[in-house]
């Protein structure tokens, strides 16, 4: 098997991949320096929605905290699978595919960034309703949710490859 840098698809799903990471990054920049949190961290912004400041040194929903020393080890996973993503990416020929893994890609280069950046991942979306609190997010979760969710929509209506 032969390793493709690029293929039919690969600038398609690329500026997806950029719309991710530049949305991320300038949602993370003015939220960091532009929203005064106060003493508690916390802005309301709706009855259901906050803006929160938390640094996320592990991985998904802050399982597995490596601590500031750690933060190479999940940045570089998150740098590998994006190299690993755009492999794929190269070999797509339908574009749900493509967008699936730019959002991927996208997503998991803007949280290498931060960790790379900051030593850990800045998230700042809460969500709430009737007592209940999701896991405090950012858009780069957004964007890998978002990848996965499409390529689930695709394998279920029959489009992946087997």
């Amino acid at each position: 098997m032969k390793l493709r840098f690029s293929g039919p698809l690969t600038l398609y799903g690329g500026l997806f991949a950029l719309a991710a990471l530049v949305i991320d990054q300038a949602s993370k920049l003015a939220v960091v320096h532009g929203v005064d949190f106060g003493p508690n961290g916390i802005v309301t912004v709706t009855p259901f929605f906050d803006l929160v400041r938390a640094w996320n040194t592990g991985i998904s929903y802050g399982l597995f905290s490596q601590g500031l020393d750690g933060w190479w080890v999940l940045g570089g996973l998150k740098v590998v699978a994006a190299v690993l993503f755009w492999f794929w990416l190269a070999r797509v020929d339908r574009r749900i595919e493509a967008a699936a893994l730019g959002l991927l890609i996208g997503g998991a280069l803007g949280n290498a960034i931060d960790r790379a950046a900051y030593g850990a991942v800045f998230d700042f979306v809460s969500l709430h309703a009737f007592g209940f609190y999701w896991y405090v997010f950012n858009l780069s979760d957004m964007a890998i949710v978002a990848g996965v969710g499409l390529l689930l929509y695709d394998s279920f209506r029959g489009g992946a490859v087997k």
